[in-house]
């Protein structure tokens, strides 16, 4: 009846019946998962979530497994109830053999209290939404308890230290594996650590020594792409930001997947030592690195399923009443064939999650949208996507899936952008955005607080004319229903 409810009041993709269902059913999250025979995969992390398991769902899917996931981004505990219920039958089944998760940092504490993932993959921690969750050490204790609740494997990204740090929180019991990058490609995928030491090194700069800094960051993302150096940076990782040795410095944990190279729309990895290559339709050369992390937690799902076909106890899940291994003799589950080739050809077919690089055709107009939400992910998007011979337009809002606190904006470069300028500043904070775009000398062409009516001008304008569009959280979900008023918008799910 919920389901029905909120379908007829068209509000089918928000929290609402989530947060009915909770009122009524308190148990129907974790009654509903505990079915599920490979049990649950757990994403969260700053940045990456919501790409990252789209991959680990759409590669799972690849090798044969039903999968159940929050594709929309919906990421607080409510918001995957909500995904459960437009999913299960009228007795409360759900049809599938595994879950792969987004969870909200803060919301993915509140999840393993109510059931314990079987896999956590936990990306990095950068700062992000400070009214919400503070400093970034609060970030990672939120985390490590993620680490304590899993009960199968935990995948740590060995490069962030204070993920690669929560292994110490992992149970005796919990295998822990990692993913990571060779030496040479550090520079280009730095922490927040290492990010604070460059601008800690430079000092306080002034608009020529921001704007150098800029055209660095797109040197060296361009470098990544080509798998060249980037001028002034030396094959040992020591950028020619002055960078102190630590930050760095690699944890030194040996790692399942390690991203080895990339080029234009292509990675290479070294998968237990062997090197793999693959062509990618992700845009941004940060995905790639996403994709290390999804191929380390799709491998042990795989290996887990191999010693339960072979008839082995497995690890399981010791999580009182979700205490439920992948068992063989029980379910029908025979060996995921996992082998390289097989997880290369899944990978290359994965699309850019929606507002993550998505690229929309308006008229012949491809217009990409990006999404921002904290400084780190800003500049990697500013360095990924250079703005030559593409329109600009930037939608900030301040909703609370946003954070409240705009501040960070002026943690971000936007130098890059003072050549081509940016066409159209919008969302609820339109007029911060343009704010800080002048104290950086980016001349802006429209200011609006109206999103919906400024997105239709600036696709309309120039036809022909690639568009990058910049937006937070809820300004991208805004953009992309604009969009599908004038143009074909795909489905926010799985598919490839």
């Amino acid at each position: 009846m919920v389901r029905w409810a909120s379908r007829l009041s068209r509000h089918g993709g928000s929290a609402l019946p989530g947060q009915v269902i909770e009122r009524f059913d308190r148990g129907f999250l974790a009654r509903t998962l505990a079915e599920l025979p490979y049990g649950v995969v757990l994403v969260s992390g700053t940045n990456g979530k919501t790409t990252t398991t789209r991959m680990v769902a759409s590669v799972l899917e690849s090798l044969g497994l039903h999968v159940f996931t929050n594709p929309t981004g919906s990421n607080f505990t409510r918001g995957v109830v909500s995904a459960l219920l437009g999913e299960v039958n009228l007795k409360g089944e759900l049809d599938a053999d595994i879950a792969v998760l987004e969870l909200d940092e803060a919301y993915a504490v509140h999840f393993v209290k109510q059931f314990r993932p079987r896999y956590s993959l936990l990306l990095n921690v950068m700062r992000d939404q400070l009214d919400r969750f503070g400093e970034i050490d609060n970030t990672a204790r939120l985390l490590s308890h993620v680490a304590q609740a899993t009960s199968g494997t935990v995948v740590l990204n060995r490069e962030d230290a204070r993920i690669a740090h929560l292994a110490a929180d992992v149970p005796h019991n919990t295998k822990v594996a990692y993913f990571g990058l060779v030496n040479s490609l550090r520079v280009f995928f730095p922490s927040d650590d290492d990010m604070h030491a460059s601008d800690m090194a430079q000092g306080e700069p002034n608009a020529a020594d921001r704007s150098a800094s800029v055209r660095t960051g797109s040197d060296v993302f361009a470098s990544a792409r080509s798998g060249m150096p980037a001028p002034g940076v030396r094959d040992t990782g020591s950028p020619r930001l002055n960078l102190g040795r630590a930050a760095f410095e690699s944890t030194a944990q040996p790692a399942d997947v390690v991203l080895k190279h990339v080029g234009d729309h292509e990675a290479e990895f070294l998968i237990d030592g062997r090197a793999v290559s693959t062509s990618v339709k992700l845009e941004g050369v940060y995905n790639l690195f996403n994709a290390a992390a999804a191929l380390a937690v799709v491998r042990a799902v795989a290996a887990d399923s191999a010693n339960s076909a072979a008839g082995s106890a497995g690890d399981g899940d010791s999580a009182g009443d979700n205490d439920h291994a992948i068992n063989a003799s029980a379910v029908n589950i025979s060996a995921i064939d996992a082998s390289d080739e097989r997880l290369m050809h899944a990978l290359a077919q994965v699309t850019p999650a929606f507002g993550r690089g998505e690229v929309v055709d308006v008229n012949g107009t491809p217009v990409e949208l990006l999404l921002v939400k904290n400084p780190m992910g800003f500049r990697l998007s500013l360095a990924s996507f250079p703005p030559e011979n593409h329109d600009t337009m930037i939608a900030i809002c301040d909703e609370y899936a946003d954070g409240r606190d705009m501040s960070w904006l002026w943690d971000v470069d936007f130098g890059s952008l003072r050549g081509e300028g940016v066409a159209m500043v919008s969302g609820t904070r339109a007029w911060d955005m343009a704010l800080r775009l002048e104290y950086d000398q980016v001349p802006v062409g429209q200011t609006d607080t109206d999103l919906e009516q400024s997105v239709e001008r600036f696709v309309t304008a120039n036809p022909g004319r690639p568009k990058h569009m910049y937006c937070t959280y809820t300004a991208m979900l805004r953009a992309r229903s604009a969009l599908s008023h004038i143009a074909q918008v795909a489905d926010a799910g799985v598919g490839r």
